[in-house]
This record gives C-alpha cells, structure tokens and sequence, in this order.
C-alpha cells in the first residue's frame, strides 16, 4: 500500500486548507487512516482517525472543531479539512494506515501506523 498526500502550502492565519490522501495497492476500506504532523523539533502528533468501520471519527482535542477528517471510498481517498489555521499548526502533515481496519482507543499512538506517506508541509503565517 501507498499513501501520497496533497494539498499542503502557505496560508495566512483564520484561512483553510484541505490535505488529501491518496492510497494506491489496496483499498482504505481495508485500513484505519490517521492524520498526524511533526512541527519542527517537536514530536509527531497524532490528529485524528477515521476508518469505515467507525461510525465518527475520532479527533485529537487540539483539533477537534477545526478540522474534519473524511473519507471517499470511490477515489480511494481521504481528507483532511483545516480551518481557521493557526500558526502553530505549521508543520509536516502525513497520512498514514493502520492494518487494522478501525479506529481504537490507542489509535493516538503513531506507532500504530504501519504505512506513511512521504508528507505535505503546511506553513501558516501570523
């Protein structure tokens, strides 16, 4: 499996941007997808969790009612939905699958994530 993600580039801070992720060799249906993002000299942080299994998806709090994770099973892809950004969202932005085909208590653990795309950097501005 492939994960290729898109859409990443510089906003001004209040603006949107929408990520996508493109999975090739298999099926999302056959995964859990997580978003998550490394800023510089910081952590991978863990955003949110969607899989067809999950009736909701599940956010990480930092995120939760400014981002919208969703999934198109007909292109095989998944999206994530940033609005009003904020400068400390700058950061490395990666799609990555779980074998497991849903999202679990432990889905904010990054290590859970068997397969990564290469990832999209986002820049917001002040």
């Amino acid at each position: 499996v492939q994960l290729v993600e898109s859409g990443g580039g510089l906003q001004q801070a209040g603006g949107s941007l929408r990520l996508s992720c493109t999975v090739t060799g298999s099926s999302i249906d056959d995964y859990a997808i997580g978003w998550i993002r490394q800023a510089p000299g910081k952590e991978r942080e863990w955003l949110a969790c969607t899989s067809r299994r999950n009736v909701k998806t599940l956010y990480a709090a930092s995120v939760q009612g400014r981002f919208t994770d969703s999934r198109d099973p007909d292109k095989n892809s998944v999206y994530l939905r940033m609005n009003n950004l904020k400068p400390e969202d700058t950061a490395v932005y990666y799609c990555a699958a779980d074998t497991r085909d849903f999202c679990g208590s432990d889905s904010w653990r990054v290590d859970r994530y068997e397969h990564w795309g290469q990832g999209t950097q986002v820049t917001v501005s002040p």
